[in-house]
């Protein structure tokens, strides 16, 4: 595990507008990676961007344990030289178990903002598929984001008589609150994880849908499930139709709804709606939202509500953090052993060699009387006590491989290295 690093931020220590400098727009991501792979002088790379968060996950060069790359990272996701002590100050760093670690919770949802939901599992996945299309992935990410997405869909099980939470659950709480004094349509701008659970919340309520996107054919798909409406983002901002809330979240780092488009939006509306924003950067600009006289919720206004509800869903999730703990013990035995598997049966191979070289000198001078059986006999002792021997000082090998620093067992190796000739010989030639 030690190759592995994450570099990042997130709502837990850094605001919306902080998060949303370093967030790459989904259109450039794959010709970002490849740059992104070479700053950071990595093997492997993903990048991971979502309405809360932004991290790079990598993994150095074989034999390479991962460094704290915060520099490089705030360099190559902003574009310009961090001053004195400000990665460090914006950007966290995990590396190897810890690393590893970090990514099982993010999969899990035990680090979103809104504890235990399920879309960043989503979300993650096509990451994964946005590396692997951009060529950054390899064995070893491919291996820890299917163990990650694994556990994801081992959580689902622990958790399926629980209905997950998720920040379109209070987006979806604040819309119901909405329509209870202002009835109407809901617009739902873009088909992401959080318009689609609003969808999944509010149609059963009998709420009038329209879904809006980029590319239509995408509206359509998700409204024909819904019996809603569709209409493309280039129709909704010239000709809005009369809605009660609009929930946006797409990605993009230009505001969708610029000051024209909000004013129509307003004059065919009875009452300017309510706008649920989980843009980062912001789908709709709020100095714009408010000079319109919109009333608008964002990313730091939901975010700072499921705080209000972390602590009960923790205790919820008290078994998948012990599922968790549990897998990443035996994945770390289990990455630890294949690490040096090779070198182990290498030193295995040098103790019989040894033994071998030994009788070999043996039969050519004290014990040369003897015959081929006895030979023989002899020979395949000699193989079974360097076996023997051998599988004390590797069974050690393995469990220190868990504990111990690679650079330890790397020590030992080298050590080992260095005696491979066997023992000198002795002045009487014995």
């Amino acid at each position: 595990m030690h190759q592995v690093g994450v570099i990042g931020l997130s709502y837990r220590h850094a605001g919306v507008d902080e998060v949303a400098r370093f967030s790459v727009p989904r259109a450039e991501i794959a010709a970002r990676l490849e740059g992104l792979r070479g700053a950071l002088n990595a093997a492997e790379t993903l990048y991971v961007g979502t309405c809360n968060r932004v991290e790079v996950l990598f993994a150095a060069e074989d034999g390479q344990a991962a460094g704290d790359l915060r520099a490089e990272v705030f360099r190559c996701l902003t574009g310009r030289e961090p001053r004195a002590g400000e990665a460090a100050r914006l950007l966290r760093a995990w590396t190897g178990e810890a690393a590893v670690e970090h990514l099982f919770l993010l999969a899990c949802g035990l680090d979103s903002a809104q504890t235990g939901e399920q879309e960043i599992a989503a979300q993650l996945r096509l990451a994964w598929e946005d590396a692997r299309a951009a060529h950054t992935c390899g064995a070893l990410l491919d291996r820890l984001l299917g163990e990650a997405l694994g556990m994801a869909r081992r959580v689902r099980r622990l958790t399926a008589h629980i209905r997950p939470p998720s920040l379109g659950d209070l987006a979806a709480e604040r819309v119901t609150a909405h329509l209870a004094a202002h009835p109407g349509r809901v617009a739902l701008v873009g088909v992401s994880p959080m318009t689609r659970r609003c969808a999944a919340l509010l149609a059963p309520e009998g709420v009038p849908l329209l879904i809006v996107n980029r590319t239509l054919s995408s509206a359509r798909e998700l409204a024909q499930g819904l019996s809603a409406q569709a209409l493309s983002l280039e129709d909704f901002r010239a000709r809005p139709p009369a809605a009660a809330a609009v929930v946006l979240a797409a990605g993009g780092g230009e505001p969708l709804l610029p000051p024209a488009s909000l004013a129509r939006l307003k004059a065919a509306s009875a009452a300017p709606p309510l706008l649920i924003d989980f843009g980062v950067p912001p789908n709709v600009d709020p100095a714009a939202a408010l000079a319109a006289g919109f009333t608008r919720v964002g990313m730091h206004d939901l975010i700072e509500a499921a705080q209000g509800r972390r602590l009960a869903q923790l205790v919820r999730l008290a078994p998948v953090r012990a599922a968790i703990d549990e897998r990443l013990t035996r994945l770390r035995s289990e990455l630890a052993t294949r690490a040096i598997g090779p070198r182990l049966a290498e030193l295995r191979d040098t103790f019989e060699a040894i033994a071998a070289a030994e009788v070999a000198r043996a039969l050519r001078g004290g014990l040369r009387s003897l015959d081929g059986e006895e030979r023989a006999r002899l020979e395949r002792l000699a193989g079974t006590v360097a076996r023997r021997l051998a599988h004390l000082p590797l069974a050690g090998l393995r469990a220190a491989a868990l504990h111990a620093s690679p650079d330890a067992v790397e020590a030992f190796f080298a050590g080992a290295r260095t005696a491979r000739g066997g023992p000198r010989r002795r002045r009487d030639g014995s």
